[in-house]
């Protein structure tokens, strides 16, 4: 089994990263990770009237971004159903125009539409879409793949599995464990250089195209996979549960927004507690691998004063039996402590089913 991965031309840089109008920074993940991870290829943010979000680097136009090197307009919001809104047009056909290429990783085909289309062919600029998907992919197999998988799973969309992800990976290299991000979604795509954008995979193929993006690898090696939406959206859940089961965790993070109290997409639903997603999920992920275990919480607190994070978080561990920190300030490092503690063995090939993880304790 190989890798495989979209197949698109190089994305050059450095970036403008185009925010549109949005007021809400939530929708904004894509530009707000490349800003986060690939900071030296940022230049500029481009806001139209109205947008009321801001990534802390400079504001800039088509014709200034143009004179001060730009050579690529990303498109930096994720807006839910991944649709471009109409009044947006006239902005990525003014930067085609110009001669930058446009970058997106909305559903919509923009090559597709034909304004946009013929200022592409006029200028020589090409319209990257990152949710491109390969032509040919297999349905799902169960078969058991060399080598570890992690998954960072949710409470909801938009709960920080990107960010997880991306950070442990760069940990458990710090630690000299090999691992390798793999992408899932468009921000991911854009920061790793390949993947796959698994919501915009034919239903069928979800869980083949999962095993695709971590093919067998080394005894001793970690693929961190991206995790997208969450088993309790309704809107996403069929997403979630074919990247679960295809990407067969050994280990599974659980990430959640301390603030959220409804499902973004759904707000008639309440988010569900930790404790029964991480049962459920893992409910779920030991279909294909009975060895599956949480190793720990990510939690996004943000939204949440100073002096009560740290209590917050002792007291959810407490409560869990479980590390629970928000990458974001505190790092993964307790994350790849517990991968250690779990998988003593990973340093060597495993002899015999003596040598699996050793069984769930307590449901986990």
């Amino acid at each position: 089994m190989q890798l495989i991965h979209t197949k698109q031309p190089p994305i050059k840089h450095p970036h403008l990263i185009f925010l549109g109008d949005v007021t809400d920074a939530i929708f904004a993940k894509t530009g707000m990770g490349l800003k986060q991870w690939q900071p030296n290829k940022v230049m500029g943010q481009w806001r139209l009237p109205g947008c009321e979000v801001d990534l802390g680097v400079p504001d800039m136009g088509i014709e200034e971004a143009k004179k001060s090197g730009v050579k690529s307009l990303v498109i930096g919001i994720a807006p839910i159903g991944g649709q471009l809104p109409e009044a947006w047009i006239a902005a990525l056909k003014q930067a085609l125009e110009a001669g930058l290429d446009v970058i997106s990783g909305l559903h919509n085909d923009l090559s597709a539409m034909t304004p946009l289309k013929q200022s592409a062919l006029e200028s020589g600029a090409q319209i990257i879409n990152t949710r491109e998907t390969p032509q040919k992919l297999p349905i799902g197999t169960g078969k058991k793949r060399s080598g570890f998988r992690l998954l960072t799973v949710g409470t909801d969309c938009a709960v920080g599995k990107k960010f997880t992800a991306l950070a442990l990976t760069q940990q458990l290299k710090q630690a000299g464990i090999k691992a390798d991000f793999r992408a899932t979604g468009q921000t991911g795509i854009m920061v790793a250089g390949d993947g796959i954008a698994i919501d915009a995979v034919v239903a069928d193929f979800l869980t083949g195209t999962a095993e695709m993006i971590s093919p067998d690898n080394e005894h001793n090696h970690w693929d961190i996979i991206e995790g997208q939406g969450s088993l309790f959206n309704p809107s996403y859940s069929g997403v979630s549960l074919g990247l679960l089961h295809g990407s067969q965790p050994d280990a599974i993070i659980l990430c959640h927004d301390s603030s959220r109290k409804s499902i973004l997409t759904c707000p008639d639903y309440d988010i569900p507690s930790i404790q029964e997603c991480i049962d459920f999920n893992l409910q779920c992920a030991r279909i294909v691998n009975p060895n599956c275990v949480c190793i720990g919480v990510s939690v996004n607190t943000s939204e949440m004063e100073a002096h009560r994070r740290q209590h917050h978080l002792r007291e959810l561990s407490t409560q869990l039996n479980l590390p629970c920190v928000d990458p974001f300030t505190d790092g993964t490092s307790v994350f790849v402590q517990a991968i250690k503690d779990r998988f003593k063995f990973m340093g060597q090939p495993p002899q015999s089913n003596a040598a699996l993880p050793p069984k769930p304790v307590n449901g986990y």
